[in-house]
């Protein structure tokens, strides 16, 4: 009885589901992607899962039921079995029956352990987006394993309800899906150096090893890596950008029409990751979610591509008609489905110098930062410069993945993770003022290397040289930073090094020295940085404490003297 109201029920539903998913089903081929959400994911992503599950199986399945009997009553068969259905015996499905259930054919089915689910009408309002879709036709337990939000049993309710069946035990090894029968989505990740300093390895996330902090631009191996999800499949032959005006109208570029239609233009700008340094947030004050990072998340580099403004003035976006009242947001979609936006006015600026890059340290782009086509929004935080990207949407309203509407926002230091009220806080878009330490060298007269060096600042004792990075946000100058030898008690500041940076503002980070007499080192070294608008660190972490542990900025403090002094 459950097998013939389940085809009852695709049948009456399926004209409408495929109305309400137009293009969506191939985010994953690169193409005919559409970037605005559907309605009942803008509306539900802001809800509780349960909610979702209440308003999409009960609104929009009964809606599209209600919908499809009206208008295809014809095709419901009403003619009885010719034998009874034993309805105790779940259905069997081979899984070869279950491939052919991917994201291009009209349902779709994933199997999860033993069982298998029909989740096309779950999908427009799942929380994650079209995500899912990537699981389609297959298992979804590497996933869940990936994204553990999942691991709640309201979730596995939810999902529970699309039960159709179970796999056909001729198809399982000792009662589960055999490996070899599951998709590794990581199987596209490439190697990476082995100096990187990694925090997770599924999906990679690694920060840059302290040495490669002390130069101006980072190699392009030892760039910090944050991903959120894998490394997508790519080729740049075939590789589309797809721009959507807010009326519906799409235009398509390829890299090769890109590079040459637009002008090339070369940026140093530097990449922060929202965690950088949330280890010693965790430290100083209390626990937070997320990678623990330490200074490394953030990384300089020269980027080559073309402008997003030239690329919208030439899909009919009429700058002087901006802002209307209608285009508020840029929506970018990944390859991979990860999706964020920043505002029409950093896109649009002429000074906001908004790329869409190929090109990294005059390289093609390495796989891990986006090849072959990636955008950055300098000045604003990393999670806005989306990799791979394929799809440019104008809207009214912000991305509603949840990179945009959850994970990158701040709350006070009262507030915890239960009691957040996600939607009353701002994405996080420009970053405050930020400097560390990344290196303390002791110096001695006993070298004559040494002594060349010690002669040219004046000493003619040891010393020691303290060195590190500055950055702020918004392409505001560093005009200051301000080093202590002493935790804090006394002051001085710190030789502002000369670089070559290129952009309408000052996009990449400031790096600085600090020579000082040996004998005047006290047990910690501390540093803060001023920008041009005199906005500085706070001393303390409580203060600026987030149980998302983003955004720390207070004062970096590194011990000396009682071991090998340690910056990363």
């Amino acid at each position: 009885m459950q097998a013939a109201r389940h085809e009852l029920k695709t049948q009456a539903v399926r004209p409408m589901t495929r109305g309400i998913i137009p293009g969506g089903l191939r985010r994953y081929t690169g193409h005919n992607i559409r970037c605005r959400p559907f309605s009942s994911i803008q509306s539900h992503s802001k809800k509780g899962w349960s909610q979702t599950r209440g308003s999409v199986a009960i609104g929009a399945v009964s809606v599209s039921c209600a919908v499809g009997l009206l208008l295809f009553a014809p095709v419901a068969h009403a003619e009885a079995p010719s034998e009874p259905i034993d309805s105790s015996k779940p259905k069997l499905f081979r899984l070869d029956e279950v491939r052919k259930h991917g994201c291009d054919a009209g349902e779709k089915w994933i199997t999860k352990g033993d069982k298998v689910y029909n989740i096309t009408d779950w999908i427009p309002g799942h929380p994650g987006g079209e995500i899912i879709l990537r699981a389609t036709g297959g298992s979804v337990d590497q996933y869940w394993n990936i994204f553990t939000i999942h691991k709640k049993q309201e979730v596995y309710d939810i999902l529970e309800s699309y039960c159709i069946g179970q796999v056909d035990p001729r198809d399982l090894v000792d009662g589960k899906v055999p490996v070899e029968q599951i998709d590794d989505p990581f199987k596209n990740d490439p190697a990476r150096d082995r100096q990187l300093v990694v925090h997770s390895s599924r999906p990679f996330n690694a920060e840059t090893p302290a040495d490669a902090l002390n130069s101006f631009i980072t190699p392009d191996g030892l760039f910090y890596v944050r991903h959120h999800m894998w490394v997508p499949e790519v080729d740049e032959a075939l590789h589309k950008l797809v721009i959507e005006l807010a009326d519906g109208e799409e235009k398509e570029y390829s890299i090769r029409e890109l590079k040459e239609k637009f002008q090339e233009v070369t940026v140093t700008a530097t990449l922060q990751c929202s965690g950088n340094r949330r280890k010693h947030m965790t430290d100083e004050a209390h626990s937070t979610d997320g990678l623990q990072w330490n200074a490394g998340a953030i990384s300089n580099a020269d980027w080559t591509g073309v402008r997003l403004r030239d690329i919208l003035k030439d899909a009919g976006v009429r700058v002087e008609d901006l802002p209307a009242n209608n285009i508020k947001h840029v929506q970018f979609t990944g390859a991979e489905a990860y999706g964020a936006s920043i505002p029409i006015e950093k896109a649009m600026d002429q000074f906001g110098d908004v790329l869409l890059v190929y090109a990294m340290n005059s390289k093609p782009l390495a796989l891990d930062h986006g090849y072959p086509l990636r955008l950055v929004a300098p000045g604003n935080v990393a999670a806005r410069s989306v990799k791979w990207i394929t799809r440019v949407c104008l809207a009214e309203e912000e991305s509603t993945s949840q990179w945009q509407r959850r994970d990158y926002k701040c709350f006070g230091p009262n507030v915890s993770a239960k009691a957040a009220d996600w939607d009353s806080a701002p994405a996080i878009q420009e970053t405050p003022v930020q400097s560390a330490i990344t290196s303390i060298r002791d110096i001695s007269l006993q070298s004559d290397e040494n002594h060349k060096f010690l002669e040219l600042h004046g000493f003619e004792e040891d010393a020691v040289v303290v060195e590190g990075y500055s950055y702020a946000g918004g392409g505001r100058r560093i005009i200051r930073v301000d080093v202590s030898a002493d935790n804090g008690e006394t002051w001085h500041q710190a030789n502002l090094l000369p670089d070559q940076s290129k952009g309408a503002k000052k996009w990449a980070w400031t790096r600085w020295s600090w020579v000082l007499p040996k004998q005047q080192a006290g047990s910690c070294f501390v540093v803060k940085a001023v920008d041009e608008a005199y906005n500085t660190q706070a001393g303390e972490y409580e203060a600026n404490y987030n149980f998302r542990g983003n955004l720390t900025s207070s004062w970096h403090r590194v011990e000396y003297g009682t071991a090998p002094p340690k910056a990363n």
